[in-house]
């Protein structure tokens, strides 16, 4: 007997819980939207609106601006030159 998969059903963090801030300053929250190799996370797999997700989008790459956030997840520091 087969089990059918049903995904649970996907909602907005940002208008469940109004309280909670969408804000550059803010990298322990726009990190759950940024995969470990530094991409946006797409709102079709976090679930949220399309409202909240252009918003998100700006505080993530504002905080990349203000140095906040990486960029990639392997930064200079780590990444060693080939010397000849």
């Amino acid at each position: 007997m087969a089990f059918k998969f049903t995904p649970r059903k996907k909602f907005c963090r940002f208008c469940a819980d109004k309280e909670l801030p969408l804000d550059y300053k803010r990298p322990d929250i726009l990190q759950d939207f940024v995969t470990e190799r530094g991409k946006i996370i797409a709102r079709r797999i976090t679930g949220t609106c399309a409202k909240h997700q252009r918003r998100l989008t700006r505080e993530i790459k504002k905080s990349r601006q203000m140095a906040l956030m990486y960029y990639t997840a392997v930064h200079s520091t780590q990444v060693r030159k080939k010397t000849i």
